[in-house]
């Protein structure tokens, strides 16, 4: 007898949308079953109508836990994960205190985390200039790969500039490690910052002005160049520009291994947003063009990203718009920097992709689960609906209609560039290792049903 039972779903993975059921027993997928079949089970759920994903993978997200749990902490960060249908996690090791630099800092981590996640989760483990000593380390401890910036990043980490990105891929290539950057050119963006304030340009304008494209896409380059000289793999974050995902197709196409992201507001969210709204829409890189945004999926319907993320980057209402820390906003360089995503992402991508552009469902079945997995090693575990993985699903209904407000979102600053979307296409169940986490809008699961989950290889 099955534990739990599918029934009646559309099965959506990379290779194909199946009509069919899932068995599934001691939180793996035991059997996929034709039509019809319908096995002794302790629960079943009818997914009949409704599309049954591969749990997401939000490959980049900051919850901020320990140290700035005022912001986003676990409880609340993976309560609106799974609301939203992503399964697994991949947590960044910088705004937290400490930022996670070492084994011993992860440990500290997990002990204080896990039993408050409601949804699985990993780690990116962190690359500062001062702690290469540490990355293999991290890496045994099960970190999936290894975060810097070759740009501005905040004052409670460190960013790399080329020389010390070279070695440190150098070194992450002998133990067969993945090297991740925010790829913004540092020197470029703070030149235009100060240009922008000589110039008195401090409004919105000003802000888009002062990180170009081709900021991103020198870094960007950059790093290719040097992942290609050192042989190590590398992952490319949040990427804005359509330009930019094609010399990552490029080095693809040319046999390394490069991976890349983008996230839910580059694919819905324009320029235009942040000029007409301000605070909320700040991210970084910047929100780019109409025009991007279209062009930009034709990079995820062509495989090029291993990741739809959310990159949650949340923040208190004072930060978007009084002061922060207790300093007062005086211009748009002040505004804290980040789009909160994390419950908003797939049905965002659902909307802009399958219901607004006919996108395949299997282009998010490949971008936010398969590709993910194998991106960074939880393949086998994670990222399919086949025998033997883990059984984390999302049942979608693809003509639920919705409207994202404050109220709906689990975070604990309940403010999103999202509120007052509206759109079609809601994830209505996510499964978890066989756990119904969330259901019909509400968390079903005791916290602490989630786990962490190790580089597998």
């Amino acid at each position: 007898m099955y534990d739990l039972l599918v029934k009646n779903g559309r099965i959506v993975t990379a290779q194909a949308v199946t009509e069919g059921n899932i068995g599934i027993k001691d939180g793996r997928i035991a059997a996929l079953l034709e039509a019809g079949q319908e096995p002794e089970a302790a629960k079943v759920i009818d997914a009949k109508g409704k599309y049954v994903f591969p749990g997401a993978i939000d490959t980049h997200a900051h919850l901020n836990d320990p140290g700035y749990e005022w912001r986003e902490d676990y409880e609340h960060g993976t309560a609106a994960a799974a609301m939203g249908g992503y399964t697994t996690i991949i947590d960044m090791p910088l705004q937290n205190e400490p930022a996670m630099t070492n084994a011993a800092i992860f440990d500290r981590k997990v002990e204080k985390v896990d039993c408050n996640a409601y949804t699985d989760y990993c780690f990116w483990g962190g690359l500062v200039p001062d702690n290469f000593d540490e990355l293999e380390g991290l890496h045994e401890k099960g970190c999936v790969a290894f975060k810097s910036f070759i740009g501005p990043v905040s004052p409670d980490y460190s960013s790399l500039n080329y020389g010390q990105a070279y070695e440190a891929m150098e070194r992450i290539k002998e133990f067969g490690g993945r090297a991740g950057f925010h790829c913004e050119d540092f020197s470029m963006i703070k030149w235009q910052e100060a240009r922008m304030k000589r110039e008195g340009r401090m409004d919105w304008q000003g802000f888009l002005d002062s990180r170009p494209v081709i900021a991103e896409m020198v870094a960007t380059v950059d790093m290719i160049e040097i992942a290609k000289a050192t042989g190590c793999k590398v992952h490319i974050c949040h990427v804005s520009s359509p330009d930019v995902a094609q010399k990552i197709k490029e080095a693809q196409q040319a046999g390394y291994d490069v991976t890349a992201e983008t996230c839910s507001h580059y694919l819905s969210l324009t320029d235009q947003d942040v000029l007409a709204n301000g605070p909320l829409f700040k991210c970084a890189p910047p929100l780019r063009s109409k025009e991007d945004v279209d062009r930009l999926w034709t990079y995820v319907e062509d495989g090029t990203f291993s990741g739809i993320a959310s990159d949650h980057s949340p923040c208190s209402y004072d930060e978007k718009f009084k002061e922060i820390l207790g300093n007062k906003i005086e211009n748009v360089f002040d505004v804290w920097g980040g789009i909160s995503g994390i419950q908003s992402g797939f049905q965002v991508a659902f909307n802009e992709g399958c219901v607004k552009r006919g996108v395949d469902p299997r282009v998010l079945a490949r971008a936010m689960a398969l590709n993910p997995a194998k991106a960074f090693g939880i393949y086998g575990k994670k990222g399919d609906i086949l025998p033997g993985f883990d059984a984390d699903l999302v049942i979608l209904d693809p003509e639920k209609e919705w409207e994202i407000t404050g109220e709906s979102l689990l975070y604990v600053n309940k403010i999103s560039a999202f509120v007052g979307m509206k759109g079609k296409g809601l994830p209505v169940c996510t499964i978890i290792r066989g756990n119904v986490v969330a259901e019909d809008g509400r968390i079903t699961a005791e916290k602490g049903v989630g786990t962490l989950v190790r580089r597998l290889s």
